[in-house]
């Protein structure tokens, strides 16, 4: 126990030491000063210079660091400088800064500054000169649109939140820096809008984002699992998205949206169940269309939890539900299959989520290849093996076309893990299983709350000002006259 408490002890020290260590006076001791703060990396560089009797020395990681912004911003301030006391002058800009600690030097040098000292000041000078990287902000592959906006995030998070101020260029509009992660450091941004947004619900995002206490944060996506108020619920409790105008639209409607340094995917909070069949394209386009997709999107989501149970209830115990014309069909299609249909639609379900992540895994061209050759050799072959029946084949390719009709990628891999236990309780006990089992979901969504939020709001509890951008999505113009008539309510009760 003794060795363990020194080993914390020195520890301690070490890192007292570390905080507490100031520029000296000679430049060569300041870079060993650095190198060992930095632990001998490899790509610390120093470049030692001599201007008007000046002995300069630059340091800074030629990983981060942009060399030809070090010749054109850094080396010609420096040749102005006649003296020591022009020194600050020369070199001041909006992104300088001086300091005098050693370790405040070394976290600047790993965000791409380049550090100045001078032989016989114990002082550093900070400019930055970061190498950046751009991507072009291309349209993300998971959330295409017909019409509207064809720009989404980049790994750049300075660029994000660029383009979310480009589009609202509002006073109140908020952003709330964070550096999380014990040793990857990395930047979170929490963006509302002050007036809109609940500002208890703001400050308990921002409350829970900084108890964090991880050692490594990569994306914004990392977080949720320290955040979520119920880890083991299979529904998504915040929206992932790499649009920009989603992100404002739910700005506006007095959300939080966290980003973080390079990672294109913003979460938005909180949000109910309906948020996740919204589209930009419901409203780029006229109302009907918007209406018809948003509830056919909505159909497709009944479809894909409850066809594949349905169908296995309807072959094991409620054969006489079948009409009549279908039933010659229905049983000649089942007939001389060895598996009995539950583990017939388990096996087809693993094979179309094999064929889908080999999809993803593969290059684009290959994957497109593999998904519908793989499909169609495996369909046609294992019907003509007689394994798996006509049917069976239509009921889960109709399920697999409604899971991926949902705009968001969490909601569609939660209803493909939902049809599992509904198909296991369908084969044991038939459409009584299935209502149980609905019912089971039905009183877990109504208890599920996001921040405060009930999770199936506007239908429970009922919001009336609300539905008419639930199921369907009504005239913009009627939205907005609801909106107001309620604000004149509200104002006449106060």
């Amino acid at each position: 126990m003794k060795f363990f408490r020194n080993q914390i002890e020195n520890k301690k020290d070490k890192s007292k030491k570390e905080d507490l260590a100031g520029a000296s006076a000679s430049a060569s001791e300041n870079y060993h000063s650095l190198l060992e703060c930095l632990h001998h990396t490899g790509e610390l560089k120093s470049q030692s210079l001599v201007i008007n009797q000046l002995k300069f020395m630059l340091i800074y990681l030629e990983t981060m660091a942009d060399p030809e912004k070090i010749q054109k911003l850094i080396l010609p301030a420096l040749h102005k400088c006649m003296s020591l006391a022009d020194l600050d002058e020369c070199i001041s800009s909006a992104g300088s800064v001086k300091t005098q600690s050693t370790r405040e030097a070394a976290d600047l040098l790993l965000e791409g500054y380049c550090l100045i000292t001078v032989d016989t000041c114990s002082e550093f000078w900070l400019l930055q000169v970061r190498a950046d990287i751009h991507r072009p902000p291309l349209e993300p592959e998971n959330e295409k649109v017909v019409r509207g906006s064809h720009i989404g995030f980049v790994e750049d998070m300075a660029v994000n939140l660029r383009m979310i101020r480009q589009r609202m260029a509002n006073k109140k509009l908020v952003f709330r820096y964070l550096t999380k992660g014990k040793e990857t450091n990395t930047k979170i941004v929490l963006a509302y809008v002050k007036g809109i947004a609940d500002e208890q619900v703001a400050e308990t995002i921002y409350r829970k984002t900084e108890k964090i206490g991880a050692d490594m944060i990569f994306s914004p996506g990392f977080m949720q699992e320290f955040m979520e108020e119920h880890p083991y619920s299979p529904f998504p409790q915040f929206l992932q998205t790499e649009r920009p105008d989603r992100v404002m639209a739910n700005l506006m409607e007095g959300k939080v949206a966290i980003l973080a340094e390079g990672s294109p995917t913003t979460i938005v909070m909180p949000v109910t169940f309906f948020s996740f069949f919204q589209s930009p394209d419901d409203y780029n386009s006229r109302f009907l269309p918007g209406a018809f997709y948003r509830i056919l999107r909505l159909i497709s989501f009944v479809i894909a939890l409850v066809l594949p149970s349905v169908y296995i209830a309807v072959i094991a115990f409620h054969f006489e539900v079948v009409p009549s014309d279908l039933v010659i069909p229905l049983k000649t299609s089942v007939s001389g299959i060895p598996f009995p249909p539950l583990l017939e639609a388990f096996i087809m379900v693993f094979t179309i989520e094999l064929i889908r992540e080999a999809g993803i895994r593969l290059p684009t061209p290959i994957g497109q290849t593999i998904g519908i050759v793989g499909g169609l050799i495996i369909g046609d072959a294992v019907v003509r093996a007689g394994l798996i029946s006509n049917m069976m084949i239509i009921v889960i390719a109709l399920t697999t076309v409604s899971s991926f009709s949902i705009p968001s990628v969490e909601m569609s891999a939660s209803l493909r893990l939902l049809t599992f236990p509904l198909m296991i309780l369908s084969s044991v006990f038939g459409f009584l299983g299935i209502m149980f089992g609905l019912m089971f979901i039905m009183i877990h969504l109504c208890k599920l709350h996001t921040f405060q939020s009930p999770y199936l709001e506007p239908v429970a509890p009922f919001t009336k000002t609300q539905y008419k951008d639930t199921f369907l999505r009504f005239p913009i113009r009627k939205q907005h006259k609801d909106k107001a008539s309620e604000a004149g309510g509200n104002k006449a009760n106060k």
